[in-house]
């Protein structure tokens, strides 16, 4: 094979922090373990209790409805152009924008170092010693083998009863 092909089987462990196929791999651990989506409800769900979706929904309301009161009706329009035209203007007119800027600092800031973080960061560390074992151990164990062995690890040293 090329010296330049991508390799499919390099270990976490082998690449340099950083590293955009480290990155990658870590962003599809955690998404294969539902964080992201466990952040999207989280967020959902506190979002229309905060003043910035509030006030971005009534100018958008209030957007809508000035626009429509400046369109003639007629029973032949076309109402998919009218649609899509009135979503341009929205898009054009920078308030989606800004209001979604204003929801972020509202919604998830907050919640990014004492929600997100310790969460992801508990998440890459657990990819990462699970990484570990594996190669320790050998990658011909069965998959539901290998999860024993992270969810399970032995103790070193001897094993007594008051072992921490």
């Amino acid at each position: 094979m090329a010296e330049g092909s991508g390799n499919v089987n390099v270990s976490p462990g082998d690449l340099p922090p950083g590293d955009p196929q480290l990155i990658g791999m870590i962003v599809e651990h955690l998404k294969n373990h539902g964080l992201f989506d466990e952040f999207r409800r989280d967020c959902l769900a506190d979002v229309d209790t905060k003043p910035a979706y509030q006030n971005l929904r009534q100018k958008v309301d209030n957007y809508v409805t000035s626009h429509l009161s400046t369109q003639d009706w007629n029973p032949s329009i076309n109402k998919n152009q009218m649609r899509n035209g009135l979503r341009q203007s929205v898009v054009q007119s920078g308030m989606l924008e800004s209001g979604v800027d204003r929801i972020i600092t509202q919604v998830v800031d907050p919640k990014m170092n004492h929600t997100f973080r310790p969460h992801i960061e508990t998440a890459i560390h657990d990819f990462l010693s699970g990484e570990k074992r594996d190669g320790a151990f050998g990658s011909n164990c069965a998959p539901s083998e290998q999860l024993d062995l992270q969810e399970a690890p032995p103790a070193p040293g001897p094993k007594t009863p008051y072992t921490l």
